[in-house]
């Protein structure tokens, strides 16, 4: 396989998880008489632009579904998330009843649906159909389609440009980085602008979340990478925001590196100073990943062992696709974790990709009293112990 943005051959490993089936591809009961597919889980990365990426195995319409099932709406604090950012952005950017606001990956609505209420136009573009018809629903314009050059153009040539283009968790998610990139600045007018968050690969390594790489993210960001990528496909960088979301993220804006007039404001230098000085242009950041990974996946199959010979209950909480790489990586089957509680409608009542668990609703773990409660989700660790 060659690197997704230089296209150098992948020869280095950072990480191998076994195998996995879809982390989004719940399961009904009928299918529980049924195989699933499983595809390897490993993970390279590239000594010439540092771009961390999974292998390839199957095409990015087998991971995102029509019938999808992650829906953003589910999390109060994420919609509490996407509302200030839609505040920050209105009074930072100037945005009004007279600009247009693009969304990549707009899901059930969650964002758009602030600006919609302003009297701002928008357009959310999602390639889920389940998703899509969550957020059509609530009435925001929504195209069914995956991203790239050719949608920017068709939707150039229908009369959509955008003052503000929103990407949230989404730049990890696709498998071609330089097309949907080219995509931006294609769409953006002259003078506008992008953001794009993801999960930064540095709290990735420094704090073993390893349970966040799964087959749906194709790529994993360092800052050094995406800046690569960006100046490579027509875009500059002009500030940088470190957020607490996912583990820890970054918040890229970003402008068309021929006509775009925002101010630089340093930031970018700050987080690559610091990327740099951890090693992550260097082999030695990427070595000894695996062995942490295993460290936490012994320890926790342990637990459950131990919890299961004092004839102790243990549930999970969140049918996150974090949980199913987690529970794929450790062989964790139903005798060891009883089922897991999710309050998404879409996912009570099916079961969950490889381990095959059931997904309740929340009123069984009120019901059942287990002695412990593993949470999952562990990002939203606090939005669920309030919620319990």
């Amino acid at each position: 396989m060659n690197c997704r943005h230089c296209k150098k051959p992948l020869v280095h490993d950072f990480v191998n998880l076994g195998s996995a089936p879809p982390s989004n591809a719940y399961l009904t009961t009928d299918m529980l008489s049924k195989p699933e597919i499983w595809y390897p889980l490993r993970v390279k990365y590239c000594d010439q632009c540092w771009l961390v990426q999974t292998e390839d195995f199957a095409e990015k319409e087998t991971f995102f579904s029509p019938d999808y099932a992650y829906f953003s709406s589910m999390s109060p604090s994420w919609l509490d998330h996407a509302q200030n950012y839609s505040a920050a952005m209105t009074k930072r950017f100037d945005i009004t009843t007279s600009s247009m606001v693009v969304e990549i990956a707009s899901n059930d609505g969650y964002l758009l649906r602030n600006f919609q209420s302003s009297g701002v136009p928008c357009l959310g573009v999602e390639p889920t159909l389940a998703c899509a018809e969550a957020a059509q629903a609530i009435g925001i314009e929504t195209i069914v389609e995956f991203f790239g050059v050719d949608l920017a153009q068709k939707l150039k040539d229908s009369g959509y440009s955008a003052d503000l283009m929103a990407a949230n968790n989404v730049l990890a998610h696709v498998p071609d980085i330089n097309d949907f990139v080219s995509g931006f600045r294609d769409l953006l007018k002259d003078q506008g602008i992008a953001t794009f968050e993801f999960p930064h690969l540095l709290n990735l390594v420094q704090q073993n979340q390893f349970d966040t790489i799964y087959h749906e993210h194709f790529s994993y960001l360092s800052l050094s990478a995406v800046d690569r990528i960006f100046r490579a496909n027509g875009m500059s960088i002009f500030d940088v925001e470190q957020i607490g979301t996912h583990g820890g993220s970054l918040r890229v804006f970003a402008q068309k590196s021929d006509t775009g007039r925002h101010k630089y404001t340093g930031m970018s230098d700050e987080v690559l100073a610091r990327e740099k000085q951890a090693g992550m242009l260097t082999h030695g950041f990427y070595g000894g990943f695996q062995q942490k990974a295993e460290s936490i996946k012994d320890e926790f199959v342990e637990f459950l062992l131990e919890a299961k010979a004092a004839k102790k209950k243990v549930a999970a909480y969140g049918a996150a696709a974090k949980g199913n790489t987690l529970m794929n990586f450790a062989g964790i089957r139903p005798d060891l974790v009883s089922f897991v509680v999710d309050r998404n409608p879409h996912k009570a009542g099916r079961f969950m990709p490889g381990s095959r668990i059931p997904i309740v609703s929340e009123e069984k773990i009120r019901q059942e009293k287990p002695d412990y409660v593993v949470i999952l989700p562990w990002n939203i660790k606090d939005e669920i112990s309030f919620q319990l």
